[in-house]
């Protein structure tokens, strides 16, 4: 190969393309910068659609460059200096491998599962083996650092108040309600997800713990093309799931569609043992206890459609909408559940006892709609600028009928017959704009603003009948309305220099909240300005060397839910209630990261968290008690986070993630004082294998230790999945076949003390289960336009 390239006087880059002996270019090829001296790997990046490649920021001296892809050998360039600002290299060209050279093979590059960026892991769940008949909810709490609660709450490192979006829209939903959502959400639609732990300005300042930023498929491909697949699972009960897809691209135009039906069963096990004290002579006397038993019986029926469209006014602009509805069938039932409750003295004696078979009927259609704009305007000098703008509507409908026949048979009592209705509607409207601008060859200014506006109103009813006589439930009928209006702005200032990387962020978030409900003293009104800044600065020490250092200050605002004085029933002694007094939590947040060889890396962070907003069990009485979010006082997080990522051989890929951390809490309730801390370690490891021809397999192995969450202490558990494939056809389509929870290891224990009162609780939901599907692809796989790269892949390069 010659060993021509052109030097400019512009960025200090170098750039080049990867392309087929045929000169068609390689997406996702793996490409290496070396130090010529010895080979040692500086950096490592991905060619893109086009199969061009970039490295920035290139210090002056020898290198080479690799570049290599499934299917084809390794190549190497000739070595070549670097002493100006940009080097443009000739195309390298990737030759098939001997083992692939008899035969016609189409390459299909396929992404790591886990790639760590500056600020974010990125989780490339398309093509994961795990992921087959899964639901968004099961691969998440696989993720690396991500666990679930045993009441839906998702927590990243250890700590909960996380921001998630889909597609970069903001979610209105938290707590179990985001849980069912994401449940219902099979993971064979995800493209990606991505954990950001430091999010930049231009985010939402909503998080305290991070973001979750689940990313949807979306074919690009030239042409007509399509894709579908069909999974059926079964655990204790069965799970069906069928999806189609297709795009159209001709030139300007992009028409893409995808729909995915799903029938499910599941169930829960929920057993909770309550201890009640009395103060006697200033000590707590035992009281009384009871013994629950719960077991729930879910069904799901749905059916997920996303329609949309680009099409490109110009080679720099870009005009766009997606539709996204979420059907169901008229009021249908949602499950059944069985509870058996007993009652003792402090003797032991059994005092009472009822059982209460309940049922659920519910219909929660919704829709999301989203126009977005972008426009790249001619390159200067300095660099290229860059408008983009995005409106978004989103609906949601919620109607769901609760009967709940409670018998006491042994005191006698009367049956009673109680009935919930719940009708409820949210609506939210955004618009924001964002503008980018090279002010030099390193230096890159970045503003926006964003509106939104959030409007719910949930009307619940609740009717008791006994010996056929029926009235209303004053203490549970309620009606609230919810709105909120937050406007926000931001600037985001990069500057690049030799061996730093500075990124100074200011967003500003005025916020009006007012809650509305039945009872107007319970009605409130919350108006404040905040200004949330965040700073990094990454050093690079050498190629082998790289660290990073990273401020914020972030906010968790209480959801409407959470905010909502219903009361929800789960059996006649436990009910949730939303809590109107909740303040919003704020944060500091502090990291220290240190990357060894552009892979290992160390991070240590700090947090301070004021009100910090946690889920709390409160006694009301000596036989019942009330599940609902408070304030405490101050809530302190340190953390150790350690990645490793290894090729043990060409067929095998393992990555390895490790969180050791510290959270203490402080607060009051109940009459019971909290200053209590404990360490926790989760660990999670990955191992991925290509074997030939076509054969893969995965496994996927976490462990988290006993950990504090407010006044919940929660068991250790773990979770062990395997899954295989095989690519059919010409990998046109693949089997998969996995299994999940294979050792039955992910029930939840916890444990919650007051002064008067303890709760121990178990949770085990259907999480055993064994899942065959097929994937299968139509149509061709002609690269895609240059321009239409997904706006998320700037921001990534960007982050790095």
């Amino acid at each position: 190969m010659s060993p021509a390239w052109v030097q400019a006087q512009s960025a200090a880059t170098v750039s080049g393309a990867v392309r087929s002996a045929a000169g068609a270019p390689i997406d996702y090829a793996t490409v290496t910068l070396h130090r010529a001296q010895d080979s040692t790997v500086v950096k490592t990046e991905f060619s893109d659609a086009q199969g061009g490649f970039r490295f920035e920021a290139a210090p002056a001296g020898q290198y080479l460059v690799s570049a290599s892809q499934v299917g084809f050998g390794r190549q190497w360039s000739r070595p070549f200096d670097v002493s100006g600002e940009k080097v443009s290299m000739p195309a390298l060209t990737l030759a098939a491998s001997a083992a692939t050279q008899l035969k016609e093979v189409q390459v299909v590059g396929q992404k790591p599962l886990y790639e760590r960026l500056a600020d974010r892991t990125v989780v490339n769940v398309e093509g994961s083996t795990l992921a087959a008949g899964n639901t968004t909810l099961e691969v998440l709490s696989r993720a690396p650092g991500v666990s679930v609660d045993g009441n839906d709450n998702l927590a990243l490192r250890g700590r909960t108040g996380l921001l998630v979006l889909i597609d970069g829209k903001r979610q209105p939903m938290t707590g179990s309600e985001l849980a069912d959502y994401l449940r219902a959400l099979p993971a064979d639609q995800l493209r990606s997800i991505e954990l950001i732990t430091n999010p930049p300005a231009k985010y939402d300042a909503q998080g305290t713990a991070g973001i979750i930023d689940i990313r949807l498929k979306k074919d690009q491909r030239q042409g007509p093309n399509g894709s579908g697949s069909l999974s059926y699972g079964r655990g204790r009960f069965g799970r069906f799931s069928g999806t189609m897809s297709g795009n159209y691209r001709r030139n300007r135009l992009n028409l893409f569609a995808s729909t995915t039906y799903t029938k499910r069963q599941s169930y829960s096990i929920r057993n909770t043992q309550r201890t009640y004290y009395e103060t006697r002579d200033g000590q707590p006397a035992l009281a009384s206890t009871t013994d629950q038993r719960n077991y729930y019986v879910g069904q799901d029926h749905f059916l997920i459609y996303r329609l949309g469209a680009d099409y490109d006014l110009s080679k720099n602009t870009t005009l766009g909408g997606v539709v996204t509805g979420f059907a169901v069938p008229r009021p249908h039932p949602h499950g059944y559940s069985t509870n058996l409750s007993r009652f003792y003295d402090a003797t032991g004696q059994l005092t009472d006892s009822y059982t209460g078979p309940g049922t659920g009927r519910g219909y929660n259609p919704n829709i999301t709609a989203n126009l977005n704009f972008r426009h790249t305007f001619p390159g200067s000098a300095a660099g290229k600028r860059e408008l983009s703008a995005d409106a978004d509507y989103a609906y949601y409908y919620t109607n769901r009928l609760q009967t709940l026949l409670t018998a006491f048979p042994l005191s006698g009592r009367p049956e009673r017959l109680l009935r919930g209705d719940q009708t409820g509607t949210l609506s939210i409207q955004a618009a924001k704009a964002d503008y980018a601008q090279a002010l030099s060859a390193g230096t890159t200014l970045e503003g926006g603003a964003k509106v939104s506006r959030v409007h719910a109103d949930n009307d619940l009813r609740f009717d008791n009948t006994v010996e056929g006589v029926t009235m209303v439930d004053p203490g549970r009928t309620n009606r609230f309305r919810y709105d909120e209006v937050i406007s926000a702005g931001y600037l985001t200032l990069t500057h690049t220099h030799a061996k730093l990387n500075l990124q100074l962020g200011l967003r500003g978030e005025q916020t009006h909240a007012r809650g509305v409900p039945l009872d107007a003293a319970q009605a409130f009104r919350r108006d404040y300005f905040q200004l949330f800044p965040n700073a990094s600065l990454k050093y690079t020490a050498s190629p082998r060397h790289e660290w990073t250092l990273a401020l914020s200050r972030r906010i968790n605002r209480p959801s409407y839910r959470q905010l909502n004085p219903f009361r929800f029933v789960l059996d006649p002694t436990t009910t949730s209630a939303g809590n109107p007094g909740l303040l919003p939590e704020t944060s500091y947040n502090l990291e220290l990261s240190h990357t060894f060889q552009q892979k290992f890396t160390a991070a240590v962070s700090y947090s301070r968290t004021a009100d910090p907003i946690t889920d709390v069990a409160v006694p009301e009485s000596t036989t019942s008690t009330v599940s609902k979010y408070v304030n405490l006082r101050r809530q302190h997080y340190a953390a150790l986070t350690l990645t490793a990522p290894l090729t043990p051989t060409k067929w095998w890929q393992v990555y390895n993630n490790a969180v050791f951390f510290y959270v203490r809490y402080q607060g009051e309730l109940a009459g019971t004082a909290l200053n209590r801390g404990q360490g926790a370690f989760n660990a999670s490891s990955n191992h991925t294998f290509a074997f030939g021809p076509g054969w893969g397999a995965e496994l996927n192995a976490s462990y988290y230790s006993a950990q504090r969450e407010g006044f919940f202490v929660f068991r250790d558990f773990g979770q062990l999945n395997l899954g295989v494939k095989k690519d059919l056809w010409n990998r046109k389509a693949t089997l998969k076949l996995a299994a999940n929870d294979v050792l039955r290891t992910t029930p939840l224990h916890a444990v919650s003390r007051y002064t008067n009162y303890e709760e121990r609780l178990y949770l085990r939901r259907d999480a055993r289960t064994l899942t065959l599907s097929l994937s299968w692809r139509l149509g061709g796989d002609g690269p895609t336009p240059a321009n239409r790269r997904r706006g998320a892949d700037d921001e990534m390069r960007r982050a790095q």
